[in-house]
């Protein structure tokens, strides 16, 4: 059985003063009415060392700090993380772009996207909150899945 290494990426941070948006409502960076959703996107492909995996996942982190979580292992890996978007439509297209968009510059493996999840903050809760859905993440540090 393969191993997965989880690598926390941090949380999206509110400002002080910054109020909880009702019913997973923000203003969008247009200025139109936007949702946070919640996006698990899963690669996989030919086998690559972890170590060139993981530094990777590292760069793409540090290029782009809202992902939240990257668990690999040297064939996968799944990224999840907070898109803020209008609609379902637009966070699944911002998220089926990010690991090609970012391929070269972060070095990433050649692998294709396999699975793509994508719900709205309330449902992400939800499932938390029943005992069923992604575990928030672990705030520093690598840690094994």
């Amino acid at each position: 059985m393969r191993r997965l290494t989880s690598v926390d990426l941090g949380y999206p941070q509110r400002s002080a003063g910054e109020g909880h948006p009702q019913r997973g409502e923000e203003k969008g960076r247009s200025g139109g009415t936007s949702r946070l959703w919640h996006v698990t996107l899963s690669v996989s492909g030919a086998e690559a060392p972890l170590k060139d995996v993981r530094r990777a996942l590292e760069q793409l982190a540090h290029d782009h700090p809202f992902l939240l979580t990257s668990r690999y292992a040297n064939d996968h890996a799944e990224i999840r993380y907070w898109e803020e978007a209008r609609d379902l439509h637009d966070a699944a297209a911002v998220a089926l772009r990010l690991w090609g968009e970012h391929r070269a510059s972060a070095k990433l493996p050649p692998w294709e996207i396999v699975g793509l999840e994508v719900i709205g903050r309330e449902t992400y809760h939800q499932r938390v909150a029943e005992g069923y859905g992604p575990h928030p993440a672990v705030p520093v540090g690598v840690h094994p899945f």
